[in-house]
């Protein structure tokens, strides 16, 4: 079996190929691509999937069963700051790498990670059949994407659509939330920064799921891409809401300094959504899947990552 998995250099891709693994044996073959130079135990190819060329060869070339595509402008203000890229990266970039799909390894099936993000503002659980409603660059983008796949599953694509809902791990980026707070702590712990742990709204509340979880949904999907119906949607979540003062002060508990917590303005971001949470039922009844880490396990594994990491 050959998977290929777009966005390789990110935080996501190395979790789900050790889940691959530990799911599908060692056998797997796997290739990465990146924009950029990237390092892991997989083969790594420099492909920008801007670059039509590009995609066509390493499709053409490696022939996968299965492609799952997580490059993408992932951020909420890195997509503010330059839109054209983010709509270029996350709509155009993904229906070349489908595109290609369908012209060169037209079995493929072609796992999409979209985002929990394109519901928009609820006051309840979403399911799957809930109106899409984006109301910022990011969440725009990546609807828009997850939209044209779904008319290119008319056309044969064999996709099946993620939208993944916040998740954090170690070795996440410090300009992701849980991972900043723990950052800093770790930081204070080691004297590296005085004992004022900065934030932005506390307010928002947040479905979060552990990064190996979803590694873990991203596994099984591929195992199980040929039962699945083309065209298919599965909230990747936890169905339990969490505020991110709650996050907060689960991570302040763990620290071994007493530390203050200080609003910062400057954090705070605009067309932000209030609460965002999903209904899992479907992704685990389709992938017969549970998480399996507490959110306990996960902040005090984040800390833990920071403390090592800390110079």
């Amino acid at each position: 079996m050959r998977v290929l998995i777009t966005g390789y250099g990110g935080f996501v891709a190395p979790y789900v190929a050790r889940a691959l693994r530990n799911l599908l044996g060692s056998s797997l073959e796997i290739l990465g691509t990146h924009h950029r130079p990237s390092v892991g135990e997989d083969e790594v190819q420099i492909v920008d999937v801007n670059d039509v060329s590009a995609v066509d060869r390493v499709i053409a070339g490696f022939r996968p069963d299965h492609v799952i595509h997580l490059a993408a402008v992932s951020q909420i203000p890195d997509a503010a700051a330059d839109v054209d890229r983010a709509w270029r990266t996350n709509v155009l970039g993904t229906l070349n790498c489908a595109r290609a799909v369908l012209h060169f390894a037209e079995n493929a099936s072609f796992i999409f990670a979209s985002s929990g993000q394109v519901y928009g503002h609820s006051d309840r659980a979403h399911t799957e059949d809930s109106p899409i409603a984006p109301i910022n660059d990011y969440a725009s983008t990546k609807a828009a994407a997850d939209i044209a796949l779904g008319a290119l599953a008319m056309r044969g694509l064999r996709i099946v659509r993620l939208r993944l809902y916040n998740h954090t791990g170690p070795r996440q980026a410090e300009k992701f939330v849980v991972s900043n707070f723990a950052a800093q702590i770790a930081r204070i712990e080691h004297q590296r920064q005085e004992a004022i742990l900065r934030v932005g709204d506390l307010g928002a509340e947040r479905d979060f799921l552990d990064v190996r979880d979803v590694a873990d949904a991203y596994a099984r999907t591929v195992q199980r891409a040929e039962e699945i119906p083309t065209g298919t949607i599965l909230n990747i979540c936890s169905g339990q809401p969490v505020k991110i003062r709650a996050l907060l002060d689960k991570l302040v508990a763990l620290a071994r300094e007493p530390i203050t917590i200080e609003i910062d303005p400057a954090r705070w971001r605009k067309l932000d959504l209030a609460a965002s949470y999903g209904d899992p039922a479907r992704c685990r009844r389709v992938l017969d899947w549970e998480p399996r880490y507490s959110l306990q396990q996960t902040l005090a594994d984040i800390l833990d990552y920071h403390r090592k990491s800390v110079t």
